[in-house]
């Protein structure tokens, strides 16, 4: 009996654990289906899209073309000579692995200058999702103030009521603002749990 609880206990953790996995991090084909190749508007591309730490670029091209990661100065000029980083495998995947502005072109002799080049903004990862729950303790702080100031004897007893209104609104913004973060603390509870569960049985 313990066996089977412990056989599901692991099978429960392996599908939470690909259930979240894609929500986290996306692979971005860059060009969509046309690729990395010439005649493509990269700038109206990477506008379209939403690039977080973790995700990746995947850049798919002949052997006419290469990737090479610039600097902006570097970027803005078509060199590649002081890359960063140069690929020719036809099939490039690079991690995003830090908040910033990262800088790619075709290092091939007028490919850049014809539209090869392309600039991606990355967002810092779901930690900065709290950040707003913070700043919205001000208003409830705000609104106890009101209250006091308005004399007679039964507003008093209605002013508990209006602070808890605002607590109770601040509390679902928050957790409207935090939902990839509540997400993940409960599937990590439940990974937890689950682990739990096996180590019992």
């Amino acid at each position: 009996m313990a066996g089977v609880h412990g056989l599901a206990a692991a099978g429960l953790v392996v599908l939470l654990l690909a259930a979240v996995a894609p929500a986290f991090a996306v692979d971005y084909t860059v060009g969509d289906t046309s690729g990395w190749s010439s005649g493509v508007d990269y700038d109206t591309w990477a506008k379209s899209k939403t690039f977080s730490v973790g995700d990746s670029l995947v850049f798919q091209y002949n052997m006419m073309h290469t990737v090479a990661e610039v600097s902006s100065a570097d970027y803005s000029a078509c060199s590649a000579s002081n890359s960063i980083q140069s690929y020719s495998d036809q099939n490039t995947k690079i991690a995003l692995t830090k908040p910033g502005t990262r800088y790619f072109i075709c290092g091939t002799s007028g490919h850049c200058s014809g539209g090869m080049k392309l600039a991606v903004t990355v967002s810092a990862a779901a930690a900065t999702t709290p950040t707003p729950a913070a700043s919205s303790s001000p208003p409830s702080t705000a609104t106890p103030a009101t209250p006091s100031s308005d004399p007679g004897m039964d507003t008093p007893s209605s002013t508990p009521d209006a602070t808890t209104t605002p607590t109770t609104t601040t509390k679902s913004t928050g957790s409207t603002g935090g939902a990839s973060g509540s997400e993940a603390r409960s599937v990590m509870g439940l990974l937890v749990g689950a682990v739990g569960l096996a180590m019992m049985g």
